[in-house]
């Protein structure tokens, strides 16, 4: 039954990598705020995490991290973002011993009201409307042996400009394997496989006259407005991370290197590194979208803590994210375990 399973999530994950092969298209994909990296602690080290998540963030990274969990756990992610654009995710993990976990979390994007401009008016008609994305998802992870994890995640996707709306659903699956070479672990994951998104609503009602070259026909004809369907941001992950200091009692040092294949953008990869001192103090430090073509995204550093209160351990993580030109990303993430 063991060995039927690892062929089955052998065969989907090869597929799913021979699909994404064929697509080329960069910056042509809807629902963009997807791609956006969420938990300052895998930020903080570039990224680099498809091996390493095992906390409420593992749900965007590699939903097979949550059932190495063995506490109910809450992670909580804010980011001012380019643009004055915010970025929120929000993650709850129950896992139920000899089951499995279970998991909910939520990704949103938001930005301040906007004032409505038109060819008549383009300094403004006074009149403001409000633009957003949202992502609701339910996670389900298993270990299947002491070594071997499996992970999904479904979620639903909704788009929202003025009074027009794109709504979709992507699947997510991941893998994490603990292999008996040095403690090395690997992580795959594939992320957004779903339906395409059309932006529909009242927006896309026009009123036009048919044929102009006619007389005396009525010129203001209700039409709408057929929009294209665009593909979700799908994401291939394969990597690995090992602890240099297993070994220490007191302290740890990560090293995790992650490859990606996007189908909106070139091949990258992403390094970091994390030491941690007696499980309480953490330094962190990596570089994002290593030899992608025209990227503004690099180095990334961060920092975190975790205190012990009571029966429950409350998590403080910081990352601070280079874009170049772009300016910086600082990013907060507050988790609870107990």
């Amino acid at each position: 039954m063991k060995k039927t399973m690892y062929v089955i999530v052998a065969i989907l994950l090869c597929t799913s990598m021979g699909f994404t092969s064929e697509v080329t298209k960069v910056g042509t994909t809807s629902a963009g705020f997807l791609g956006i990296d969420v938990g300052a602690s895998a930020v903080a080290m570039g990224g680099a995490y498809v091996a390493v998540a095992e906390d409420a963030s593992a749900m965007y990274w590699n939903p097979a991290g949550i059932a190495r969990m063995d506490k109910f756990t809450t992670l909580f992610h804010h980011t001012k973002w380019l643009a004055d654009i915010s970025i929120n995710y929000m993650g709850i993990v129950l896992p139920v011993p000899e089951f499995g976990s279970f998991g909910v979390n939520i990704a949103s994007m938001t930005m301040d009201d906007m004032e409505r401009t038109t060819r008549a008016v383009p300094d403004g008609t006074g009149e403001f409307f409000s633009a957003g994305s949202y992502a609701i998802g339910i996670s389900f992870a298993k270990n299947l042996t002491d070594r071997f994890s499996l992970g999904f995640n479904v979620k639903y996707i909704r788009e929202d400009i003025y009074h027009s709306t794109a709504q979709g659903a992507a699947f997510d699956v991941g893998i994490l394997f603990n292999t008996q070479f040095k403690g090395i672990k690997l992580g795959m994951s594939i992320a957004n496989y779903g339906t395409k998104m059309q932006m529909q609503g009242k927006d896309m009602l026009a009123q036009i006259d048919i044929d102009p070259l006619i007389a005396g026909n009525n010129q203001n004809i209700n039409a709408y407005l057929k929009t294209d369907e665009f593909d979700l941001p799908l994401m291939f992950r394969v990597g690995a991370a090992i602890d240099l200091l297993q070994n220490s009692e007191k302290s740890s040092l990560l090293l995790a290197v992650d490859a990606l294949h996007p189908n909106n953008d070139s091949e990258s990869i992403n390094i970091g590194a994390e030491y941690g001192f007696n499980r309480m103090f953490f330094l962190r430090g990596g570089y994002n979208t290593l030899f992608a073509e025209d990227s503004e995204s690099g180095m990334t550093l961060g920092a975190g803590l975790a205190v012990d209160v009571a029966n429950a351990t409350l998590h403080f993580d910081y990352a601070y994210w280079d874009f170049g030109i772009l300016n910086e990303v600082q990013i907060f993430t507050m988790g609870l375990s107990f």
